[in-house]
């Protein structure tokens, strides 16, 4: 990102937190902009009423100095007003570099990836399972109607148990009859109407 520096604009001045009336009043615009035409004829106002501040840009440095000076933290319809030196952003490299730069790519593989993985990425093998040889060798111990306790209960904590369940034979699902669906009835129709 190009590095930016700031400068301040000596013959423009911003008054911040201005009263709200400056911006909805033509008679309190004109009593404040009489304040600062009284340093400088020329002088211009932007006025950006969302943000409650009005730039007020001088032909000169000198003329927006005095008014700086004089004018700051004066009263102007009960309320101090605020008055600081315009800054303005510059770039110290050319035009091209004043918008943000797109990412590096190995910062864009991230945000979204490419069709194709990118040179010398490689699979990560699968792990071999864990596979408990005490459980199964228990369980295969066990009988119909057998409990295994695997781990001992406490006062804070459950036991926990394996229950070998009862079958009587061994079913084919290909084999057993499909449970039959029964219709739903459609509704009667509604009686006539008879006018």
């Amino acid at each position: 990102m190009p590095t930016r520096a700031m400068d301040c604009d000596v013959s423009a001045l911003v008054a911040c937190v201005v009263d709200i009336e400056v911006f909805t009043s033509q008679d309190v615009k004109d009593k404040f902009e009489g304040l600062f035409r009284a340093y400088d004829d020329c002088v211009t106002f932007q006025l950006f009423k969302s943000f409650r501040r009005v730039r007020i840009n001088f032909s000169n440095s000198k003329s927006a100095a005095r008014a700086r000076i004089e004018l700051h933290e004066t009263q102007f319809r009960g309320k101090k007003l605020k008055l600081y030196f315009a800054q303005v952003q510059t770039s110290e490299t050319d035009g091209d570099k004043r918008h943000l730069a797109p990412p590096q790519p190995a910062k864009q593989f991230l945000i979204s990836p490419p069709a194709s993985p990118p040179i010398g990425w490689q699979s990560v093998s699968d792990a071999t399972p864990v596979i408990n040889y005490d459980l199964l060798c228990a369980v295969s111990k066990l009988g119909p109607g057998e409990k295994y306790e695997l781990h001992a209960g406490t006062e804070s904590t459950p036991s926990v148990v394996v229950q070998i369940c009862d079958s009587d034979s061994e079913e084919d699902p290909k084999n057993s009859p499909k449970p039959k669906i029964i219709q739903t009835r459609r509704p009667g129709l509604p009686p006539p109407v008879s006018n």
